[in-house]
């Protein structure tokens, strides 16, 4: 479906028709934004990126132990989507993460992704000559004990390459309800 596009070539000279036509463009292309993430876990798969199991095993492990511990809809799409940005670049990956989920998420889920790897780093960071306690610099922050749980209990223990894991089909419609369920402005 084709939309009409704007007139001008410069943003001064847009008048309040051209303005209606992009807004009008927006609002459609904000209905992708859900099926853009599923593209991107998919890219995923078969990027092992040296673990045991590839990424994409990796982020459906991480969301499965989370909805079987009863987590929110929200927690579960945090835990599936929490590396989705190692499809850009591996690091700073938590925080791309965090600004790609940020119109959609409450703050805590946001906080919890863009510091994920401060609290990874209490189980490797060790060997890699870099301190293990950087999680405790968030140890008063109202997010503090969901990261702890994301990053304990879901992602730490996400590598086995033979455990079970759910579908990313069956993950989907949690992907867009938390997306497309959220009010989206232009801005």
């Amino acid at each position: 479906m084709h939309t009409p596009s704007a007139s001008f070539t410069r943003m001064q000279d847009g008048t309040k028709d051209d303005w209606m036509k992009i807004a009008a463009a927006h609002k459609l292309d904000f209905t992708k934004t859900a099926d853009r993430f599923i593209a991107m876990l998919q890219q995923l798969d078969g990027v092992s990126l040296g673990f045991a199991c590839d990424q994409l095993h990796h982020a459906l492990m991480t969301a499965t132990l989370a909805r079987r511990a009863g987590a929110t809809d929200e927690q579960i799409v945090v835990a599936l989507c929490h590396d989705i940005a190692k499809t850009i670049n591996v690091p700073n990956h938590g925080a791309i993460a965090a600004e790609m989920f940020r119109p959609y998420v409450s703050d805590d889920c946001y906080y919890v992704l863009k510091h994920h790897q401060d609290f990874q780093g209490e189980h490797y960071y060790a060997y890699l000559g870099a301190p293990t306690d950087l999680r405790l610099k968030y140890k008063d922050e109202p997010w503090y004990e969901l990261a702890v749980k994301l990053v304990d209990e879901w992602d730490a223990e996400g590598f086995d390459p033979n455990f079970e894991v759910d579908s990313l089909e069956s993950f989907i419609p949690l992907v867009r309800k938390v997306v497309h369920d959220q009010p989206m402005s232009l801005g």
